[in-house]
């Protein structure tokens, strides 16, 4: 694999970590506990997941992956919150 993938693909995996880093290490449990059990949530855990996914900017992280990987520069305007 090209050094320039394994950069990109560091970059990506420290992007992860700054956005779990805004979950308490409580809150990082809590998502685990949801995530595991998939599609058998009540609606009050369904929005808790909501919630927490909410806290890690889903937009924003996709955004950066994308940007790292991309060998154009990607509009800013797409980096911002959903209206």
């Amino acid at each position: 694999m090209p050094f320039f993938k394994w950069l990109a693909l560091a970059q990506v995996a420290l992007l992860a970590r700054r956005h779990l880093g805004r979950l308490t290490p409580r809150e990082r449990r809590r998502l685990t506990e949801l995530a595991r059990h998939g599609t058998h949530l009540s609606a009050g855990e369904r929005e808790e997941l909501k919630r927490l996914v909410g806290k890690l900017e889903p937009r924003a992280f996709a955004f950066g992956a994308a940007d790292r990987f991309s060998p154009l520069p990607l509009p800013r305007r797409l980096a911002g919150r959903p209206r």
